[in-house]
Protein backbone atom coordinates (compact mmCIF):
# COMPACT_ATOMS: atom_id res chain seq x y z
CA UNK A 1 0.00 0.00 0.00
CA UNK A 2 1.74 3.25 -0.82
CA UNK A 3 0.31 6.95 0.32
CA UNK A 4 -2.35 8.51 -1.77
CA UNK A 5 -0.88 10.96 -4.67
CA UNK A 6 -2.68 12.79 -7.64
CA UNK A 7 -2.34 15.18 -10.21
CA UNK A 8 -4.85 17.42 -12.56
CA UNK A 9 -3.44 19.30 -15.34
CA UNK A 10 -5.68 20.76 -18.29
CA UNK A 11 -4.82 20.14 -21.96
CA UNK A 12 -6.73 22.79 -23.21
CA UNK A 13 -5.98 22.17 -26.88
CA UNK A 14 -7.17 18.54 -26.68
CA UNK A 15 -10.13 19.89 -24.49
CA UNK A 16 -8.92 16.80 -21.98
CA UNK A 17 -8.43 17.01 -18.30
CA UNK A 18 -5.90 14.38 -17.16
CA UNK A 19 -5.72 13.31 -13.82
CA UNK A 20 -3.40 10.38 -11.96
CA UNK A 21 -4.59 8.82 -8.83
CA UNK A 22 -2.16 6.82 -7.33
CA UNK A 23 -1.64 4.98 -3.87
CA UNK A 24 -4.38 4.82 -1.16
CA UNK A 25 -6.00 8.10 0.15
CA UNK A 26 -6.23 9.35 3.64
CA UNK A 27 -9.36 11.50 4.50
CA UNK A 28 -6.78 14.59 3.97
CA UNK A 29 -5.57 13.75 0.86
CA UNK A 30 -9.19 13.27 -0.33
CA UNK A 31 -10.12 16.93 0.88
CA UNK A 32 -7.23 18.25 -1.05
CA UNK A 33 -7.84 16.79 -3.92
CA UNK A 34 -11.53 17.91 -4.16
CA UNK A 35 -10.27 21.60 -3.31
CA UNK A 36 -7.73 21.03 -6.50
CA UNK A 37 -10.54 19.32 -8.20
CA UNK A 38 -12.98 22.24 -8.50
CA UNK A 39 -10.38 24.54 -8.22
CA UNK A 40 -9.49 23.64 -12.26
CA UNK A 41 -12.97 22.27 -13.51
CA UNK A 42 -14.28 25.55 -12.22
CA UNK A 43 -11.80 27.32 -14.76
CA UNK A 44 -13.02 25.46 -17.81
CA UNK A 45 -16.35 24.42 -19.78
CA UNK A 46 -16.52 21.02 -18.71
CA UNK A 47 -19.27 19.18 -21.28
CA UNK A 48 -16.48 20.02 -24.09
CA UNK A 49 -13.60 18.63 -22.12
CA UNK A 50 -13.07 14.65 -21.65
CA UNK A 51 -12.16 13.58 -18.01
CA UNK A 52 -9.27 10.97 -18.49
CA UNK A 53 -8.09 9.64 -14.90
CA UNK A 54 -5.26 7.10 -15.11
CA UNK A 55 -5.40 4.66 -11.79
CA UNK A 56 -2.80 2.56 -12.98
CA UNK A 57 -1.17 2.93 -9.82
CA UNK A 58 -4.26 2.83 -7.38
CA UNK A 59 -4.27 -0.15 -4.92
CA UNK A 60 -7.54 -2.05 -4.83
CA UNK A 61 -10.37 -0.47 -3.19
CA UNK A 62 -10.96 -0.83 0.61
CA UNK A 63 -14.57 -0.66 1.79
CA UNK A 64 -13.57 2.48 4.32
CA UNK A 65 -12.64 4.20 0.87
CA UNK A 66 -15.85 3.46 -1.06
CA UNK A 67 -17.87 6.76 0.42
CA UNK A 68 -14.73 8.55 -0.56
CA UNK A 69 -14.44 7.34 -4.34
CA UNK A 70 -18.59 7.41 -4.22
CA UNK A 71 -18.10 11.04 -3.64
CA UNK A 72 -15.72 11.81 -5.93
CA UNK A 73 -17.81 10.12 -9.42
CA UNK A 74 -20.93 12.03 -8.36
CA UNK A 75 -18.86 15.48 -8.51
CA UNK A 76 -17.52 14.38 -11.95
CA UNK A 77 -21.09 13.55 -12.57
CA UNK A 78 -21.69 17.32 -11.81
CA UNK A 79 -19.19 18.50 -13.67
CA UNK A 80 -20.98 17.64 -16.50
CA UNK A 81 -17.72 16.11 -18.65
CA UNK A 82 -18.56 14.92 -22.28
CA UNK A 83 -16.68 11.58 -20.83
CA UNK A 84 -14.99 10.23 -18.51
CA UNK A 85 -12.73 7.28 -18.62
CA UNK A 86 -10.65 5.25 -15.79
CA UNK A 87 -7.45 3.81 -17.51
CA UNK A 88 -6.29 0.60 -15.22
CA UNK A 89 -3.60 -1.66 -15.70
CA UNK A 90 -4.96 -5.20 -16.32
CA UNK A 91 -7.07 -5.64 -13.50
CA UNK A 92 -10.22 -7.66 -13.23
CA UNK A 93 -11.25 -6.60 -9.47
CA UNK A 94 -10.72 -3.21 -9.80
CA UNK A 95 -12.46 -2.54 -12.93
CA UNK A 96 -15.16 -4.69 -11.29
CA UNK A 97 -15.36 -1.78 -8.31
CA UNK A 98 -14.99 1.25 -10.64
CA UNK A 99 -17.84 -0.06 -13.07
CA UNK A 100 -19.87 -0.84 -10.00
CA UNK A 101 -19.04 2.87 -8.50
CA UNK A 102 -19.62 4.70 -11.66
CA UNK A 103 -23.51 2.26 -12.05
CA UNK A 104 -24.17 2.92 -8.07
CA UNK A 105 -23.96 7.00 -8.63
CA UNK A 106 -25.52 7.31 -12.03
CA UNK A 107 -22.08 7.97 -13.57
CA UNK A 108 -23.40 6.80 -17.01
CA UNK A 109 -20.83 8.56 -19.28
CA UNK A 110 -17.79 6.54 -17.77
CA UNK A 111 -15.56 3.84 -19.53
CA UNK A 112 -12.78 1.59 -17.75
CA UNK A 113 -9.82 0.91 -20.00
CA UNK A 114 -7.27 -1.77 -19.51
CA UNK A 115 -4.27 -0.99 -21.08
Amino acid sequence: MSKGSYEIKVNHGAKIVEMYIGGTFTPTDVQNFVSDYQKEVSAINAPVYTLEIDCSYMDLLKQEMIPSLENSYKMYKESGFKKVIFKIKQNPVLKLQLNRLARNTGLTNAEVIEG
